[in-house]
């Protein structure tokens, strides 16, 4: 070979390794950071350079290489491969009342100590171990059952978001890490698709298209079927230094491997629940499906004295999701206008049993959901409830589309007063802005009477529209001016209910500052911030004069917060609010627990609720506790001050009992606040 050959060869020897160390940064970025900083016509241009050069120079390609993963030739047969550790199955719980049990319990194994909680989403696919050594992925295995697992090297070199080479030049000797295998619901819509042209069945769900794809001889199938990887935990290693969990996940993604989603770790057991919780109401936002959470303690040095039992460890437990699907049609797509002027698209369906209920409708959210899942009117689609809450659609059956369905075109205009929408800054939602829309007083009407609000009994949802359509309550004040004989002539309405409801408006006057600002639809002002706001300032006259600067520094509140706080009670619009229900005799002061008072009783100390209570419901005893300067709290710590226990109290008193912390009766409880 000539020096000129020589000199040609190294030149695309130096610029395949560009390529592939582009393609790996930029597969980082996609599949790591989720922060693409290239269209994926770049990408796949970058791509199909680096193929080329392969293609003509077979000598330039490299174990390592992103192309490795178009598959290679089918092997002959899965092997079978020991775990050098044991995957174990974790124990599962259905219920939060379980998962409490499972946090006393581990509590009691470690006295005395503080426990950090990981909490992660339980993604619902195959479970596999990735093995590299010296920074280079040598070999992946199925979880089997536990002792031994298929050997899918094969394949899981051609899924893209497991690097072939860890992003690091001070690798660990060796390093297993062990995750999930998984498929999004757009990928399954895809395959299905071509599935349908090709004249074969379509695949049924995510899954189980995922453990037979996983085990397939022939790899070049695997890679085009989309595969996906999540990292969730770590099995046998040498050379890494890691003493809790979120740190190992912070080293995983450091070197290019994707981390489980929505991981957060949390000081609190109620703050594990209210997490859970919350992600169990937003599952429409995922293309990926859950089964539940995953529960761990973060040390790594007190999992290791925790240990196993004989079947999982007892550092980790999964709140499981039972969930329920049903296919049907969507027979239109309808518009709500919310209190804020959210315009929110609902899907109207073929009726269809889920659960135990009959679903005909089903909130889409937003119409970015609309356009990520292409869902079409006529479409046939997936409906699932998990934890028998409200349902959401995971998928489009895209291959049942008997003709071609138009897009669908999300509003440009108010369905209920016309104007123009506004797409929020940097957000999803289309809004109305307009503060004469009928639809977006209603709902803040209703809000306003709800229990967490103003409390107004008798004010539904009829009465609501009959009040605002017949232009008898044109603003919050105008309800403290109505009379019984202006209710008992609207349609239901006898005497007496009208009465009653006259009553109850007039005493929702007296509920508070916290109240007020919960219930007058502020944006981002909820229960708990209207109490710190309440709470903080006393008045409203001492809010409206805080700037947000100082909002902004308030636990909880920050900027977003502090400046929609600040713009409402500036705005025209805010303003006459607050002097309308000023003028209207409502109180717009909150009492201020003050150290060592007869109302701050409870000041500087957490208390439990638990068990069946008579004289209170359980969110009058709660705020009764705030407002004496107590905090409320969802399980029993060294840190509980005091537990008020009802009857059929159970594990809560327990182990109250077992810390030593003081137990009230319902009686001994209003004997403190009578102190």
């Amino acid at each position: 070979m000539s020096v000129t050959s020589n000199s040609i060869i190294s030149e695309l020897a130096a610029r395949a390794e560009q390529l592939r160390e582009q393609i790996r940064f930029h597969d980082y970025r996609y599949y790591v950071l989720a922060d693409p900083v290239i269209s994926d016509l770049e990408y796949d241009r970058l791509f199909q350079e680096l193929k080329d050069l392969e293609s003509h120079h077979p000598s330039l390609r490299t174990a390592d290489s992103p192309t490795v993963r178009l598959g290679d030739a089918p092997v002959n047969e899965l092997r079978q491969v020991a775990h050098r550790i044991p995957m174990l199955s974790i124990e599962n719980t259905y219920s939060e009342q379980e998962l409490q049990a499972y946090f006393d319990r581990t509590a009691r194994l470690l006295p005395g100590e503080s426990i950090r909680w990981v909490v992660e989403l339980k993604v619902d696919g195959v479970a596999a171990s990735v093995i590299y050594e010296d920074g280079l992925l040598t070999r992946a295995v199925t979880r089997g059952n536990g002792e031994v697992g298929d050997d899918i090297t094969h394949n899981m070199r051609t899924i893209a978001s497991v690097p072939l080479k860890l992003r690091t030049d001070h690798p660990p000797h060796e390093l297993e890490v062990r995750g999930e295998v998984y498929m999004l619901n757009q990928d399954l819509v895809r395959l299905n698709a071509l599935r349908h042209e090709a004249g074969e069945p379509p695949f049924k769900n995510t899954r189980n298209v995922t453990a037979g794809t996983i085990r397939l001889l022939d790899s070049q199938i695997c890679a085009q079927r989309r595969l996906r990887f999540f990292v969730h935990s770590v099995g046998y290693v040498e050379g890494l230094n890691a003493t809790s969990h979120m740190e190992f996940l912070r080293l995983a993604e450091s070197f290019g491997l994707p981390a489980t989603p929505g991981v957060r770790a949390f000081d609190h057991p109620e703050e594990v629940i209210a997490y859970c919780r919350d992600w169990t109401e937003r599952l429409h936002e995922l293309d990926f499906e859950i089964d539940g959470f995953v529960i761990k303690v973060d040390s790594l040095e007190q999992r290791e004295r925790l240990g196993m039992t004989s079947k999982s460890p007892r550092w980790a437990i999964a709140l499981k999701l039972e969930k329920y699907e049903a296919e049907t049609s969507v027979l239109g797509i309808t518009l709500q206008v919310g209190k804020t002027g959210t315009v929110t698209p609902v899907a109207e369906l073929k009726p269809v049993e889920l659960a135990g209920t009959t679903v005909k409708r089903c909130s889409l959210h937003n119409f970015e959901e609309i356009r990520r899942k292409d869902i079409r009117i006529g479409d046939w689609v997936v409906v699932e409830k998990a934890g028998k809450i409200i349902p959401h659609i995971v998928r489009v059956e895209a291959e049942r589309r008997a003709v071609p369905l138009p897009e669908y075109e999300p509003p440009t205009e108010c369905p209920e007063c016309g104007s123009a929408l506004v797409k929020d800054e940097g957000g999803v939602y289309l809004r109305c802005v307009s503060s004469n829309c009928p639809a977006q007083w209603k709902e803040r009407l209703r809000f306003f009477a709800t229990r967490d609000c103003m409390d107004i009994q008798g004010l539904g949802d009829k009465l609501v529209d009959q009040l605002v359509d017949g232009k008898l309550v044109n603003n919050y004040a105008d309800l403290f001016a109505l009379t019984a004989d202006q209710v008992a002539q609207l349609e239901r309405q006898g005497k007496r209910s009208a009465e009653k409801l006259i009553e109850a408006i007039r005493q929702s006057r007296d509920r508070g500052l916290a109240r007020v600002l919960n219930a007058i639809s502020i944006r981002h002002v909820g229960e708990r911030v209207a109490k710190t706001l309440a709470q903080r300032y006393g008045s409203i006259e001492n809010l409206s004069a805080a700037t947000v600067e100082e909002l902004s520094t308030i636990n909880e509140i920050g900027e977003v917060i502090a400046k929609s706080v600040y713009d409402f009670l500036h705005s025209d619009y805010g303003a006459s609010v607050i002097q309308q229900l000023r003028d209207a005799g409502v109180r717009l002061t909150e009492d201020v627990p003050v150290a060592g008072s007869k109302r701050g009783v409870f000041t500087g100390m957490t208390l439990v609720v638990t068990g069946k209570l008579e004289r209170y419901k359980r969110h009058e005893i709660e705020e009764l506790i705030e407002t004496h300067g107590g905090k409320v709290a969802s399980s029993v710590s060294k840190s509980t001050s005091l537990v008020v226990a009802g009857a059929d109290a159970g594990s809560k008193l327990e182990r109250a009992r077992e810390l030593g912390v003081p137990v009230l009766t319902e009686d001994e409880f209003e004997s403190r606040l009578h102190q």
